[in-house]
């Protein structure tokens, strides 16, 4: 329960394919619909068939993405086969103004854009308990052939050195322990001393007044 901040606050989530961080932050808005908001990035490719604009994906046009990008509207933005990827600033400022705690699910390097554009993102890093469990995870999807599962281990030893730059490290053992243990992360953030300035000068102000009899 947020009882010290009325801003929420954003929370980024990356992880290795295959560890479940999606999952994660499907079940943590389910649980707690009031408290949490999956941000829902902008994407120039066409919706897919079941895909919603504004649910899955903002759904926008070369030139419209470009816009945002020269206007400064997006956190980070990344080009993947051919389409462009971003999160929309006024979508997390909107909700995060809302009280709602904003969770943004992206790789590293958005990550550390998203940290460097917003200094007081928490960053969450989720895992498997170790490599051969992530193996075993991509290889029971059953979606994915081996060169694929080879090429996705790879990128995860890649992703696995930037890790340090990480506030927490996730292990995703058990989903309901785990879905628990970031709630609880993203909650005592709200506690920090950093976070919440405005209420330590109010309490002086009150303090001061107080001492001098008033």
């Amino acid at each position: 329960m947020k009882t010290n901040s009325k801003t929420g606050i954003l929370t980024v989530v990356s992880g290795f394919s295959g560890a479940g961080k999606g999952t994660i932050m499907n079940r943590l808005s389910e649980k707690y619909p009031d408290t949490y908001a999956l941000s829902i990035s902008a994407t120039t490719r066409a919706p897919r068939p079941g895909e919603t604009h504004g649910k899955e994906y903002f759904f926008v046009s070369e030139e419209e993405f470009q816009s945002m990008i020269d206007n400064h509207a997006l956190l980070e933005y990344a080009q993947y086969v051919n389409h462009y990827y971003g999160t929309p600033e006024a979508y997390v400022k909107q909700q995060s103004e809302a009280g709602k705690d904003v969770i943004l699910e992206i790789e590293i390097q958005g990550a550390l854009k998203v940290k460097e554009a917003r200094p007081d993102t928490l960053l969450l890093f989720v895992t498997p308990p170790g490599a051969e469990e992530l193996k075993n995870r991509l290889t029971e999807r059953g979606t994915e052939t081996e060169d694929v599962i080879r090429s996705r281990l790879s990128r995860a030893w890649q992703e696995a050195q930037g890790v340090e730059a990480y506030d927490y490290l996730i292990i995703n053992d058990d989903l309901e322990t785990c879905v628990e243990q970031v709630h609880t992360m993203i909650q005592n953030e709200h506690a920090r001393v950093a976070r919440n300035h405005a209420l330590i000068e109010r309490i002086r102000t009150e303090l001061k007044g107080f001492a001098k009899g008033e």
